[in-house]
């Protein structure tokens, strides 16, 4: 319904407020952009390395981390993914021997998500050529002002779908 071309008038309590027209136009370009640059960006990986960019993204969270290591819940966390999601992600990093689990030294309830060697070289090996493909989608389309704003505008955004209150509905707590 937020499709709908209705004028951008003061709604009663309880009712919508729909989109204008200008509006319509950034939500459709939006969608459209994110969806072509995911399904871009996945295709690349696919190719060169055989993973969907979430794994990928995975791999990179856990290169990041000190000793190539993360909690599953601090790396579900960071990937904003439900913790179930994260669990079939890394069983299958596992079968391609690029992640192992151990339970957690300090926490038995615990376990973490460890990087191998082989999954690090597989990132070497593939993240050229995925930073190309994200340089040529992205910042090689947009000027050094249209980048600074595209961050400020994506951090406030994000910074608002993250509620700060104990009980908050996010996937990492499912």
């Amino acid at each position: 319904m937020e499709y709908m071309d209705m004028p951008p008038t003061p709604s009663p309590a309880g009712e919508p407020r729909w989109l204008d027209g200008d509006e319509q136009r950034v939500w459709r370009a939006y969608l459209q952009a994110t969806t072509l640059l995911d399904d871009y960006l996945d295709r690349q990986l696919q190719r060169d390395a055989g993973m969907p960019h979430m794994y990928y993204g995975l791999l990179v969270q856990l290169s990041d981390a000190p000793r190539r290591r993360l909690r599953m819940t601090e790396l579900a966390k960071n990937m904003k993914i439900t913790r179930s999601r994260l669990s079939h992600a890394v069983a299958r990093l596992e079968k391609s021997g690029w992640v192992r689990r151990e339970d957690c030294p300090s926490d038995k309830r615990g376990q973490l998500a460890i990087l191998t060697d082989d999954g690090y070289e597989v990132l070497r090996g593939t993240a050229p050529g995925h930073v190309s493909a994200v340089r040529q989608a992205l910042f090689d389309r947009l000027t050094p002002e249209q980048q600074k704003s595209l961050g400020e505008i994506m951090t406030i955004v994000a910074e608002g779908l993250q509620p700060k209150e104990a009980g908050a509905d996010l996937p990492w707590l499912r």
